[in-house]
């Protein structure tokens, strides 16, 4: 009798921490806007890939791709700040109508390169992390695109070329610069470019050339300019009200793959930049070298947004600001 009530109660403990450590597993959805095969995507399934195998499956990320959970982008900030996203990723500077320290990412012909643009994030981050904060999220890791050009179905040969052209932005500074150049800009949401290049809603596109494969642009444009006009960065942040929920030893786990996914990304985009153009020369689309005469264009009429959003910006912002170009000599 006695062992059967030793079996008994074996058995109801082990139930039991079964059960404890059944409940003690969390589940997130993570919302990611792009395809499968982009960078991004790529780089968030192999993180949450590591946060599973790193906390022995106590926290489980699952990643909705292609803007699965109807999510388009200004709205990301919002969405994990209320707790509707636990995680995200977002452009940094699409998320900027929110917080305005955020544009100074894609601030036309700030940085030129990927070392300016890695530069920037170091200096920017411990005040990226204070806005995120303020906004009850926590910032895992921050992940770059390649250098932005111009695709568009005519050869930009010269700066004037580019007035009168119907031109797909993604943020504030690419409207603004378009604006500049007596053209027009369109506020689109990814999944729309196709379908709007395609009935010629419009015949250009400011993006990298990641994107431009994702978009299959070679079945409706014909040309690229590699003017490096912005590089932009996406962040992936976390709710901070899940973040503190859980325990520290998973907490830093989740930090430690943030880091460790962070350093890996900015390592491989240079390659995957040359890559990614080289298989759009392969389908068809044309490299067009780009002149002085129009970077000289591009570079004065880039300058003005940068006086207009200096009077406006938070004070952090403006740090960033003179922080960069004093290290970067601009």
């Amino acid at each position: 009798m006695k062992k059967l009530l030793l079996a008994c109660m074996t058995a109801l403990l082990a139930t039991g921490l079964l059960m404890g450590s059944a409940m003690a597993k969390t589940t997130w959805n993570a919302n990611i806007a792009w395809p499968p095969k982009n960078h991004h995507s790529q780089a968030m399934i192999e993180f949450a890939d590591q946060v599973k195998n790193a906390t022995n499956g106590e926290l489980e990320i699952i990643v909705n791709l292609g803007g699965a959970l109807g999510y388009k982008g200004p709205e990301l900030l919002k969405a994990v700040r209320d707790g509707l996203l636990p995680v995200s990723d977002m452009v940094i500077s699409a998320v900027a109508g929110d917080a305005k320290i955020f544009q100074i990412v894609t601030l036309p012909f700030l940085c030129r390169d990927l070392e300016d643009a890695k530069r920037l994030t170091q200096i920017a981050r411990p005040y990226f992390d204070k806005a995120a904060a303020k906004w009850n999220q926590k910032i895992l890791y921050i992940a770059p695109w390649p250098p932005t050009g111009l695709w568009s179905k005519d050869k930009i040969l010269k700066i004037e070329d580019i007035k009168g052209h119907k031109v797909r932005t993604y943020d504030k500074n690419g409207a603004l610069l378009i604006k500049n150049l007596d053209a027009t800009p369109y506020a689109l949401p990814f999944s729309e470019v196709y379908s709007s290049l395609a009935t010629g809603l419009i015949d250009s596109v400011i993006t990298s050339t990641t994107t431009a494969v994702d978009g299959k642009f070679w079945e409706v444009l014909n040309n690229f300019e590699r003017f490096n006009i912005t590089i932009a960065t996406n962040m992936v942040n976390v709710n901070l009200r899940a973040f503190n929920k859980l325990d520290k030893k998973t907490q830093e786990a989740l930090i430690a793959a943030g880091k460790a996914m962070e350093e890996k990304i900015w390592g491989k985009v240079a390659a995957l930049d040359k890559e990614k153009e080289a298989l759009c020369n392969q389908k068809g689309i044309t490299s067009v070298p780009v002149s002085p005469q129009i970077l000289e264009g591009l570079k004065k009429a880039s300058m003005s947004i940068h006086k207009e959003w200096l009077k406006s910006a938070p004070a952090d912002a403006v740090k960033i600001y003179e922080e960069f170009t004093k290290k970067s000599g601009k």
